[in-house]
Order: structure tokens, then C-alpha cells, then sequence
């Protein structure tokens, strides 16, 4: 039977792959900060987890297996960040450009209405 702390591993592993999954290229789906935010502390709450072991403490099967999985995914991140640069670059160019057609549609209007 797994460990109190495996177990814990285990589920916080489960969310941070779904969260790199939702990150993964192809998929279509607009990045939220909020998808950012929850991974990060996902991440922050596994590492403090490990960090406060006792140094030198042994880890059984099941936490060893879970502790490799996270490393996994940092490293899976960690290829991924690149990516997910170009894909904040390319949403912030896209609303900076809805942001130009908003303000050039505002002004056309405030001047029609003038003219009117």
C-alpha cells in the first residue's frame, strides 16, 4: 500500500500532466493565466514537498517511482517553455492587433458622429 506521501505525489503528479498536456503543441486551446498559475503551484507544492525530506531519507518504491515522474515532468516542461513563449508572443500580437481595430473603429465612429 502506498505511502501517505505517495499518494499525495501521485495526484499532484496527475495535475501537473494534465496541465502539460493542455500546454502540448497542437493543442488548440488558448493559454490562461490561470493555466500557468495552477501548474507553477502545482510544481512549487511537489518541490516543497521534497525539499523537506529529511536529507538522507530513504524513499520506498511507490514515492521513488512518484518522485521520478516529477522530475519527468520538469524536464518535459522544460522542452516545452520554448514553445509556450511563442504561442504568449503570438496572443499578445493578436490582441494587440483586435486592441488596434477596437481603437481605429472607435475613433470612425466618434467622427461619423461628428459629421452627422
Amino acid at each position: 500500500m502506498p505511502t501517505l506521501f505517495a499518494a499525495e505525489l501521485h495526484i499532484r503528479n496527475r495535475r501537473v500532466l494534465a496541465g502539460l498536456a493542455h500546454l502540448q503543441p497542437g493543442s488548440s486551446a488558448t493559454i490562461r493565466p490561470n493555466d500557468l498559475a495552477d501548474l507553477r503551484a502545482e510544481l512549487s507544492s511537489v518541490g516543497a514537498k521534497l525539499r523537506s525530506l529529511p536529507p538522507g531519507q530513504s524513499l520506498d518504491a511507490d514515492e521513488q517511482r512518484e518522485v521520478s515522474e516529477y522530475h519527468r515532468h520538469l524536464q518535459c516542461l522544460r522542452q516545452l517553455l520554448p514553445y509556450i513563449h511563442q504561442r504568449l508572443l503570438t496572443e499578445k500580437a493578436r490582441l494587440e492587433g483586435a486592441r488596434s481595430r477596437v481603437a481605429a473603429t472607435a475613433a470612425w465612429a466618434d467622427i461619423s458622429r461628428r459629421t452627422l
